[in-house]
């Protein structure tokens, strides 16, 4: 039996995380100019646009580096 509550649990905690990432994209979609922030490279040619969202990307790694570490910290209490 331990075997299926563990199981039953891993795919509570999967579906919880796949929500909390569902959640977090919808809202980042309601963001207007995420890519129009300073730092962002944009280069376009014919037919073809590449953008390189720098200051998003260190905002972003920023942000997840504290998120991710006060979780670990309350984890290991």
């Amino acid at each position: 039996m331990q075997g299926l509550e563990l199981l039953g649990r891993f795919m509570v905690l999967a579906g919880v995380v796949l929500v909390l990432v569902g959640g977090v994209l919808w809202g980042l979609a309601k963001i207007p100019s995420l890519s129009n922030l300073p730092g962002t490279i944009k280069i376009e040619t014919s037919g073809i646009t590449c953008i390189f969202p720098l200051l998003a990307s260190v905002i972003l790694s920023l942000v997840l580096t504290v998120a991710l570490n006060i979780i670990v910290r309350l984890i290991n209490r």
